[in-house]
């Protein structure tokens, strides 16, 4: 069996959600090593990579399995994500348009090499910032300058309750 990525949730996720990250089909203590990158929005590219051994059975679960060094080490379940540098110094990851995802390329490679091997596996997942539904309104007033963002429906409903009567 190829190995094969697999991310919960699969495809895409909120930006604060936990994305659970695991790779399935690995030789038994199959050493291997994960690179994670995105292109902000003016296309500067961030990336990190951590060294792992799959277990006995060929499962690499991130959850479980502690990174051997790289970007990070020890266990870190979403390292992969938050340990991300520029290539160009000095650059920070800013999210300036909230309704478009990142899109973050994962590649598991064979070995621990300082070039690393084979390429094994490869997915692709989207980091959104707004859930599906959710309305962007510019909100200009006098001097003031916002944005309102409201969840789909109709909103709360707000029901008063208690006793009104004077005594």
């Amino acid at each position: 069996m190829a190995p094969t990525v697999i991310l919960q949730p699969a495809g895409r996720s909120l930006c604060d959600e936990p994305l659970r990250i695991a790779v399935r089909g690995l030789a038994p203590e199959q050493p291997v090593t994960l690179r994670a990158a995105l292109r902000d929005e003016k296309g500067a590219l961030f990336r990190a990579h951590a060294r792992y051994r799959a277990d006995a059975a060929g499962l690499l679960d991130l959850e479980r399995a502690p990174a051997l060094g790289g970007s990070f080490a020890g266990l870190e379940p979403m390292g992969l994500l938050w340990a991300m540098q520029p290539d160009r110094p000095f650059w920070r990851l800013i999210k300036r348009d909230v309704q478009t995802p990142f899109v973050v390329e994962l590649e598991v490679l064979d070995g621990h090499d300082p070039e690393p091997g084979t390429l094994l596996a490869r997915a692709v997942h989207e980091r959104h910032f707004l859930s599906p539904g959710v309305r962007r309104v510019p909100v200009r007033e006098g001097r003031v300058r916002a944005t309102l963002f409201l969840p789909p429906g109709k909103g709360p409903r707000h029901w008063a309750s208690g006793n009104f009567s004077r005594s």
